[in-house]
């Protein structure tokens, strides 16, 4: 039952905040990673480029900072990428004007990476699964990051719905 509500409320109106139709031919271009804001929103920065490009991973949902797990995540996306070399795949821009994307460093999709370790969430805009649901899956199977603990976790939507953003305190 607590699932069905959850779902309930990620299909009724949190899809502004994620990528709207990605376009026909997706950009890919490469830079470096300045800074982690989250467990799927970095800065990066273009060769030969002074201000960085602010990207929100595709078809992930990393925990809130000020929600459990939110610093976890945000560390292990600094240790994914912080200061490396990355390879952007644009996929267009959210309604906050942030660039969606998939982020890999060395053929590594940082996104899988977050989802698979139980860090973060399988999403995508609309469907509300994403290619990485498997994964999630298998995270919460296996307990894995957020999934550890005897309860099951508040989705970062779910937080979000209830609590705000932690950026609006």
């Amino acid at each position: 039952m607590r699932a069905c509500a959850a779902a309930l409320l990620l299909l009724c109106g949190l899809g502004s905040v994620f990528a709207k139709e990605a376009p026909a031919q997706a950009d890919v271009w490469t830079g470096w990673v300045s800074w982690v804001m989250d467990g799927d929103t970095v800065l990066v920065v273009r060769p030969g480029q002074q201000e960085p490009v602010k990207l929100r991973l595709d078809a992930v949902d990393a925990p809130e900072t000020c929600q459990p797990g939110g610093a976890a995540a945000r560390d292990a996306m600094m240790a994914l990428a912080l200061r490396k070399s990355v390879q952007v795949q644009s996929l267009g821009h959210d309604s906050y004007g942030r660039d969606i994307g998939r982020l890999t460093v060395n053929g590594v999709d940082l996104g899988a990476e977050m989802v698979r370790s139980g860090i973060a969430w399988a999403y995508r805009f609309r469907t509300g699964r994403g290619p990485y649901a498997a994964l999630q899956r298998q995270a919460q199977k296996e307990k894995r990051g957020v999934f550890a603990g005897r309860e099951e976790p508040m989705s970062p939507s779910l937080f979000r719905k209830f609590n705000g953003s932690c950026l609006a305190s």
